[in-house]
């Protein structure tokens, strides 16, 4: 058969769409119908599946799984715990030791030298490691014992103290990269280098949406934060489709960008422009046969909807005075960190499935004292209000926080040394992170460092290992949720990890 006798009519009067028509030719159709395919296939594969809808609080674990039957990526792969997550990154790195990691013995060795054998062959950063000498520095906080868990937190965090019988620290955190850009970017994507997907992109890739008119993974940045910057490549997709991006929520009159109509713009054919715009990109799929292409047509769709979703949703003004007063006072100034916790919860129960906050301020290089003081002010209340509310509504055993930096920081001072003040430089090989909620150990501790902080001395923890762990409370083994890409097949903890099930109850 000639191939150029198979049109028997064009069903376009327009000369591009008449373009393409052509182009479908026996030869072109037989070559591109198992891309085609595949496009429709991976647009139902990726669809929006209310995984939770009829589970109740006594439900099996085999009822669990059954409501997940129609996920065609087969997930999850056990029961999961928890369906929905708010991560609070302190970006910068918290000193751990002026928080939770309390070391007595170092008030009586004020100034002296670190020893050698401390340090051990690790790395410095050029801040610090040119220093003639490393003088101990004391943390300046006093500590106390809280709760019937008797965690350990200083005076910094009064509010989070009230909450500790409901955390599960995490002490021996460690990671690969000293720096902030890359610590950042491996704390969040499982890899030093941008371009990879973020945590929220894979379970959105994974599990799919819990709603229809919001995403299913949200950005949210506390307003005039200073620090090393955050870019948009901490919450993107990276080679995962484009509807798995984070989507950013700002404060002021545009909290999503390009969402509003333009200025003298009704919006009254909208719909009849979305509807033509799909027939459009219908023909381009069946054209070229490329997935992205149904990625775009559901970030259309989305993008209408939340032209009215998004108003109720980021409107705080019907919430109750008692529940400012708990959130704090910056709980009333859209974009503020406190804020920001407000919102979350409110996008929680809006059935996003992933949250996450980012606050600057957490590098104190000079004036440690002073500035671990300053940020937790500003988000030691909200935190602790976040756990009791997402409580006492009843969302609390199945939502997981999660609180931490980039890294730690150093036991010795980086510049002057006072009896009032010191700076701590970056340090990788120990910290502390702690989550709460669904499927945690409560009340519990995990992990120790030795006498000054800097080393390891039991059950060390790794990002990969952190990651696998979360992605485990969510029903999904992190070694089988991959995605082929450039011809290898890659996953959040690349070939590393190991779920640390110490810390599940």
């Amino acid at each position: 058969m000639c191939n150029n006798h198979h049109h028997s009519k064009l069903t376009s009067t327009n000369k591009d769409l008449q373009q393409i028509e052509k182009q479908l030719d026996r030869r072109h159709f037989l070559k591109q119908t198992s891309l085609g395919i595949g496009a429709i296939a991976l647009g139902s594969l990726l669809g929006a599946e209310k995984a939770f809808a009829g589970i109740g609080k006594e439900s099996t674990e085999e009822e669990i799984l059954k409501a997940y039957n129609k996920n065609r990526l087969g997930l999850p792969h056990h029961a999961p715990k928890a369906k929905r997550i708010i991560y609070l990154f302190q970006s910068g790195g918290p000193s751990q030791m002026d928080l939770f990691d309390y070391k007595p013995k170092l008030s009586d060795m004020f100034g002296q030298e670190l020893p050698p054998s401390v340090i051990s062959g690790q790395r410095l950063t050029g801040m610090s490691g040119s220093q003639s000498t490393l003088p101990i520095a004391p943390s300046t906080f006093k500590f106390n014992q809280y709760g019937e868990s008797r965690a350990w937190v200083s005076d910094a965090m009064p509010y989070l103290s009230e909450v500790v019988d409901d955390l599960c620290f995490i002490k021996s955190m460690q990671t690969d990269q000293i720096n902030h850009t890359p610590a950042i970017t491996f704390m969040q994507t499982g890899n030093q280098l941008p371009g990879r997907p973020a945590i929220g992109s894979w379970l959105s890739y994974g599990l799919g949406s819990d709603n229809e008119n919001l995403p299913t993974f949200i950005a949210l940045v506390s307003k005039n934060g200073k620090g090393q910057p955050l870019k948009a490549s901490l919450w993107g997709n990276g080679f995962l489709p484009t509807e798995h991006q984070g989507v950013q929520f700002r404060s002021g009159k545009d909290p999503v960008l390009y969402l509003s109509d333009p200025e003298n713009y009704d919006g009254n054919d909208r719909r009849d422009m979305l509807d033509y715009l799909k027939h459009l990109n219908e023909l381009q799929t069946d054209a070229y046969g490329d997935p992205e292409i149904q990625s775009r047509m559901s970030q259309y769709e989305m993008a209408f909807k939340m032209q009215t979703s998004i108003p109720e949703v980021t409107d705080l003004t019907n919430e109750p005075e008692y529940i400012f007063d708990m959130y704090g006072e910056d709980s009333r100034d859209p974009g503020t960190y406190a804020a920001n916790c407000l919102m979350a919860r409110k996008l929680l129960e809006k059935g996003v499935k992933f949250v996450q906050l980012y606050h600057q301020g957490w590098d104190q290089h000079n004036y440690c004292p002073g500035g671990v003081k300053s940020q937790s002010k500003k988000t030691d209340q909200a935190t602790a209000a976040l756990i009791k509310d997402l409580k006492q509504r009843g969302m609390f055993e199945d939502t997981l926080v999660v609180w931490g930096g980039e890294f730690g920081r150093t036991v010795y001072s980086q510049g002057q040394l006072t009896s009032e003040n010191y700076g701590r430089d970056h340090h990788p090989k120990a910290f502390t992170m702690w989550m709460a909620g669904a499927g945690v150990k409560p009340g519990f501790t995990y992990g120790a460092t030795d006498d000054f902080s800097y080393n390891v001395t039991q059950d060390p923890v790794h990002v990969h290992d952190f990651h696998a762990t979360l992605m485990h409370l969510f029903g999904v083994d992190h070694e089988r949720l991959t995605f082929k890409h450039q011809g290898r097949r890659y996953r959040l903890t690349d070939v590393h990890g190991h779920v640390v099930k110490d810390l599940l109850t």
